[in-house]
């Protein structure tokens, strides 16, 4: 037990967080400063230099050396640029630290290598990171040395966001605006503000990283683009919540503490469904905050796997046939002071405040379904979304027993007079307690479902950040409230007017609540039948931030200008094509430069074998030799041809200039292509002597950590 933890008194140790500024900032300063961070005033520039200098004492004193403006640009990961605290040397050459205000609000990284979709041009460098003061600066000890780590948001010289936060923190001021006015008509006139909270459950794969370093496909496209199945997967549900293996467990030690030191409080760890996957989950914090800690796990996942020997995928599915990994994002509405606008207490047919939250919920998500698919469109969901594992590319409400009984029966009859009880859990065993079970069971398919207190949405990709789909959320929840609230707000009876409104969305939007088998066929007849989208790929999905609702929509809530939106469609449809470009590549090159060579190595060794025995025995029977070199010799023939097809599908990609066309072309033909590679290849995995074959197979990968 000598290196046992004592989480509270490490955890937040390198976050300058509330305690280090009450500790540190004059009064004065940190009143103002917690007045911007907790009631969304205007951040007062003239305490800027006084809080810069406090926060570089406070680093400087537990080892750094430099700071970086901690942003989030249109990769999708993290990008960061490091200064040193050092200034001019005085008169007797002494070296003099330093860290000021305007460093502090302002940075100034190259915006010419970002991805901008058409903002900006490649000769218009400038670009400029501000303090996201809401999300507190942290600490990290990397090999170089430990470097201060402030949250910033990125934007264009002329104020176009370039990040991921910027759009996120305008979506926030518009849901916190729209609930406030729901909640005042309820007559709660203390609450200051409504902040959206997430939970992102991240999953995620280990391998050894000796075997990862053996396989390009992993390395150059973070999943296996060959690979045939083993004799066992997880068809025994055997590592679902299994016994966490020594070398697991040391890594997610290490995890732990680096996020509990954070400030992240990572809570739930456990072995996910499919072998070598596992998946970590944190405490529910405010969006932003949570989109930051979200990318510190990512981060600190690959990092800290490589001092155990590992290798952590991200991917949504690195190994086909098996589970891919999701990040469910749960999300909840919060006001300041503690209230859930999604509970619905013990008896939600009489909690009308809540009935016409979840009115409104439904109401957004029905017309906004294809954005928020569209809000998981990385390339890597592709392969994910529909799988046994996922829910599918449909957006469907599950509410539960309890809230559907409800909806019937305001539609039915006009008025809900009962709420269906969980009632008592009895498991026939004297000597285990009894308890009070939920009002109604959970649904693992449904991409959009209420667990209680919140939503969990699934459909999030396992590398993709949590932000876009909080935009979404946000914004067209804030719609769907403002919509509600004007109409309210001029109503002479309102009880008479908020039961009529419940009813009316109940009512028109029941098509998109579902609560049965999301995986089935019969789901997507239903589906069509009801008019809702399913819209497969994710570049089909992309569109639908360009068109005239989607515009308006953000437009009104100056979330998105439609330059942001035609910008970020056009980074999606270039990083689905630059994504199969170099998967296309990858396949290629592993097939000419180490799969044909092992297959005709392994041939010309049966040929051998097929001659010695024929010289030595002639009599003997050699049917098995020659089937053998027949049935290598055709596959082999198959994946020549397939190899020469997808060099030829994707030279044709590369030259097509519009992105759109490139993307759509990628996805109907060069994927296609990339399949007919891989079938007789994985073929081959399974004749041709292990000993021969060029890299690791999916037992070695899944199965040897």
């Amino acid at each position: 037990m000598s290196d046992a933890i004592n989480v509270a008194e490490i955890f937040g140790k390198n976050v300058f967080n509330d305690t280090a500024m009450k500790e540190r900032l004059p009064k004065s300063v940190y009143k103002k400063l917690k007045q911007t961070i907790e009631d969304g005033a205007e951040l007062d520039p003239s305490i800027a230099d006084v809080v810069a200098h406090a926060m570089k004492d406070w680093a400087i004193e537990r080892g750094a050396t430099h700071y970086s403006h901690w942003f989030q640009p249109l990769t999708g990961v993290t990008a960061e640029k490091h200064d040193a605290f050092i200034s001019v040397p005085d008169a007797a050459g002494r070296v003099i630290m330093e860290f000021s205000g305007k460093e502090l609000i302002k940075g100034e990284p190259d915006a010419s290598s970002f991805p901008s979709g058409g903002l900006r041009s490649t000769f218009e460098a400038r670009g400029y990171t501000t303090w996201d003061c809401t999300s507190p600066a942290f600490l990290r000890e990397d090999t170089w040395g430990v470097t201060l780590y402030i949250p910033t948001a990125f934007c264009s010289y002329r104020g176009e966001a370039l990040d991921k936060k910027t759009p996120l923190l305008r979506s926030m001021q518009a849901i916190n605006e729209q609930s406030l006015r729901i909640i005042r008509l309820f007559g709660n006139t203390t609450s200051k503000r409504v902040i959206p909270y997430v939970g992102p459950e991240q999953e995620y794969f280990l391998i050894d990283k000796e075997k990862y370093l053996q396989r390009k496909d992993l390395i150059y496209a973070n999943r296996t683009l060959f690979g045939a199945m083993p004799p066992k997967g997880q068809e025994m549900d055997d590592h679902y919540f299994g016994s966490i293996r020594p070398r697991v467990g040391a890594f997610m030690k290490e995890v732990n503490e680096e996020m509990w030191r954070l400030g992240v409080c990572a809570k739930t760890q456990h072995n996910e469904a499919a072998p070598a996957q596992h998946e970590l989950a944190p405490v529910y914090t405010q969006v932003n905050v949570a989109v930051d800690h979200n990318q510190m796990v990512m981060e600190a996942l690959k990092r800290i796997a490589g001092h155990h020997g590992l290798t952590c995928l991200l991917h949504e599915k690195p190994f086909a046939g098996i589970n891919g990994s999701g990040k469910h994002n749960n999300w909840s509405l919060t006001t300041d002071d503690g209230i859930n606008l999604m509970n619905p207490g013990e008896t939600p047919h009489e909690n009308i405040q809540f009935l016409l939250v979840l009115a409104c919920i439904m109401k957004a998500v029905d017309i906004h379904a294809d954005l928020l698919r569209e809000s998981t469109a990385v390339p890597g969901n592709d392969h994910r979304l529909g799988a046994a594992e996922a829910p599918p590319a449909i957006i469907s409400i599950f509410l539960g027993e309890q809230l559907e009984d409800v909806i019937d029966q305001l539609c039915s009859t006009g008025s809900a007079a009962h709420s269906i009880q969980g009632g008592v859990l009895k498991t026939g065993v004297t000597t285990l307690p009894d308890f009070a079970k939920d009002a109604t069971d959970r649904n693992r398919t449904s991409p959009f479902a209420f667990t209680g207190n919140k939503f969990e949405f699934r459909m999030v990709g396992s590398s993709d950040s949590v932000s876009s789909p909080n935009v979404v959320l946000n914004t067209i929840v804030a719609e769907a409230f403002k919509q509600a609230a004007d109409q309210l707000e001029k109503a002479e009876d309102f009880d008479m007017a908020v039961h009529d409104m419940i009813k009316e969305l109940f009512a028109k939007h029941r098509r998109i609540i579902f609560s049965g088998n999301g995986y089935s066929d019969e789901w997507v007849e239903e589906a069509e039948r009801r008019g809702l989208p399913n819209l497969k790929s994710g570049i089909d999905s992309v569109s639908a931030l360009i068109t005239e609702k989607a515009v308006h929509l953000f437009e009104k809530f100056s979330v998105y200008t439609k330059a942001e939106l035609e910008s970020r469609a056009e980074i999606e449809y270039e990083s689905y094509a630059k994504t199969i470009n170099i998967e296309a590549k990858t396949m290629i090159d592993m097939a000419g430069k180490q799969i044909v060579p092992a297959v005709v190595a392994y041939t010309t060794q049966l040929a051998k074998s097929l001659s010695a025995v024929r010289d030595a025995c002639p009599e003997a029977d050699v049917s098995v030799q020659k089937e053998l070199i027949l049935e290598t010799s055709d596959l082999l023939s198959e994946v020549k041809v397939a190899l020469a097809a997808l060099e030829e599908k994707a030279g044709i990609a590369a030259g097509i200039s519009n992105s759109k066309e490139r993307a759509y072309y990628c996805l109907e033909n060069v994927t296609t292509a990339m399949k007919a590679l891989r079938i007789p290849v994985d073929k081959l995995e399974m004749i041709v002597d292990k000993e021969l074959w060029p890299f690791p197979s999916y037992g070695d990968l899944i199965f040897e950590v």
